[in-house]
C-alpha cells in the first residue's frame, strides 16, 4: 500500500501553483484509488506540509507564502460552508455552534 512518503516524494516534483497535479493523475500514478490520495493529503498536512490543492490546480506544495495563504483561505471557506450547513439543519445559530465547537472566528 501506497503510504505517505511515496506521496510526498511524487508531491515534490509538483512545487508551486503553476506545476499542481490533479487527484486523478496521482491516483493513476501510485496506482491508489482517489479517496486514498485525500486521506494521504491529509496525513502529510497534519505532519506540517504545506500541501496546497485547489479543484482548478490540482495538488502542489506551496512555493510562496502567498500560495500558502490561498490555499489556507480556500481550506477556512470550506469548512465555514460546512459548519453553516450544520448550523442551519441542527438549528443552531452559527455563533452558538462556533461556540461549541471552540472555534475561533
Amino acid at each position: 500500500m501506497v503510504n505517505k512518503d511515496q506521496l510526498l516524494a511524487v508531491l515534490s516534483q509538483h512545487i508551486g501553483i503553476t506545476n499542481g497535479i490533479g487527484v486523478k493523475q496521482l491516483a493513476l500514478r501510485l496506482e491508489i484509488e482517489e479517496r486514498h490520495v485525500r486521506t494521504l493529503v491529509s496525513d502529510l498536512r497534519e505532519d506540517g506540509h504545506a500541501i496546497c490543492a485547489h479543484p482548478r490546480t490540482g495538488y502542489f506544495i506551496a512555493q510562496t507564502k502567498e500560495e500558502w495563504a490561498q490555499t489556507r483561505q480556500f481550506i477556512i471557506n470550506r469548512s465555514m460552508h460546512g459548519l453553516r450547513w450544520v448550523s442551519r439543519v441542527d438549528k443552531i445559530a452559527l455563533p452558538d455552534l462556533l461556540g461549541q465547537l471552540h472555534v475561533p472566528t
